[in-house]
């Protein structure tokens, strides 16, 4: 298929003619056509040169004016082929993902260290030489200020508020000088949400590129007075004028809005709300400890505060402070983990299941699926052999917070079946 086989494009879209006029001149170099998309794969122009060929994808692409997603494995190396180009400093060379498509090369857009979108240029008969990746690399200069030109005076306006945002939440600007820069007046009441993708994705960064963009636009869109900034883990958008009541209702609004079909749903938290921006750290932190704990389990609620996950945030900074002093640790809790390690035995998690109960035997014995006596043996063992006065309450409470975050690591032994070896 050639370029002449598709409508030649308007400028009524506001992309302009200069882009248009720049993928041509790109294409006449390299001998291929050349689309050049926005950070949303939107198609802002393509070249339009006789004898250009393209593919499906890019026939899509155009037809569309967004790249289509691709299903399956095939979406997946699509996500990382764009994942490495806008990682890259250079030309990218990428192959075909399916059959029929074209290999291309690609080169990211940047203003500085902000992104602005990708030249793709698919390679015709004759791979890309050097001439052809020095056009691709001008090219992609020359399109950063034409963007930047056409970027309207509210999308400079998202991008400053996101440096002054970014700065106050890094504890490296005053708060006179962020209210200044965001205009808030003194003494208004703010709140802060986090936006995080759920699990480990390898394309994590990528996505959090993309959530801040789609983020920016909707805030922009219903509450223009908010600021967005996109940091490595997190994107937050700081509210003034809302407290924690509207908070939960806001954050569920916008994750519909930028969730994107076939994708796991992002995790939101919500702060307390805070009186000025010498609070902002503290915010952060907050956010920071309700998405830790959020974003790592399926079973979380996608929208959270504080108060909704407050015992496995406590849990969590437990584990970090027995991470760095271990000496803190129950040595008879540790024994205990250790003999079962080494000899196959089940005291921690019969013990675990029993501090679970409350100390009702038979409701541990159950979930352990074991008969009641042998939970009772289990139970006067440990007492022998690690010294753990289970009689005493703040053993057991030390004791069970020790095994709740040693089962953080293995799953929740302590509530699966437990046969094999005894005791």
């Amino acid at each position: 298929m050639m370029w002449s086989d598709l409508t030649t494009p308007g400028n009524g879209d506001g992309t302009g003619e200069e882009l248009f006029a720049l993928a041509d001149a790109i294409a006449a170099v390299i001998g291929g056509s050349v689309a050049i998309e926005d950070l949303d794969t939107r198609v802002l122009a393509y070249s339009t040169l006789p004898g250009g060929r393209i593919d499906e994808l890019r026939r899509q692409g155009i037809l569309g004016r967004r790249v289509p997603d691709q299903p399956g494995p095939q979406g997946e190396g699509q996500l990382r082929q764009y994942r490495e180009v806008l990682a890259a400093t250079g030309v990218v060379r990428l192959p075909a993902l399916a059959d029929g498509e074209l290999p291309r090369a690609a080169v990211a857009i940047r203003a500085g260290d902000l992104p602005l979108g990708t030249i793709w240029a698919i390679e015709d008969h004759t791979p890309l030489g050097l001439a052809g990746e020095q056009a691709l690399l001008d090219g992609a200069r020359t399109a950063a200020l034409h963007m930047l030109r056409r970027r309207s005076a509210a999308a400079l306006e998202l991008h400053a508020r996101d440096q002054a945002l970014r700065a106050a939440l890094d504890g490296t600007a005053q708060a006179q000088e962020t209210a200044y820069r965001l205009g808030l007046a003194a003494g208004t009441p703010l709140l802060l949400i986090g936006f995080a993708p759920a699990g480990t994705p390898p394309e994590a960064q990528a996505l959090l590129t993309r959530l801040g963009a789609d983020l920016g636009r909707h805030w922009a869109a219903v509450r223009p007075s908010a600021a967005v900034a996109t940091a490595p883990g997190a994107v937050y958008t700081l509210l003034p004028g809302e407290g924690p009541e509207s908070g939960r209702r806001l954050a569920a609004q916008a994750l519909a809005a930028v969730t994107r079909p076939r994708t796991e749903p992002p995790r939101a938290a919500f702060s307390t709300s805070a009186a000025g921006l010498s609070e902002l750290t503290e915010l952060r932190a907050e956010v920071d400890d309700v998405l830790r704990v959020t974003t790592g389990d399926p079973e979380a609620p996608q929208v959270a505060a504080l108060a909704d996950v407050h015992a496995q945030v406590l849990l969590a900074h437990l584990a970090d402070e027995l991470t760095r002093r271990p000496r803190l640790r129950h040595p008879g809790i540790e024994a205990m983990l250790e003999h079962d390690r080494t000899h196959r035995t089940h005291y921690a998690p019969s013990v675990a299941a029993w501090l679970d109960a409350v100390g009702n035997i038979g409701e541990a014995a159950g979930r352990l699926t074991i008969h009641q006596n042998t939970l009772k043996y289990r139970l006067r063992r440990s007492r022998e052999l690690f010294g753990l006065d289970l009689d005493d309450p703040d053993t057991r409470l030390s004791s069970w917070l020790q095994l709740r975050i040693a089962a953080g690591d293995t799953g929740s032994p302590q509530h699966r079946p437990l046969r094999g070896r005894e005791p």
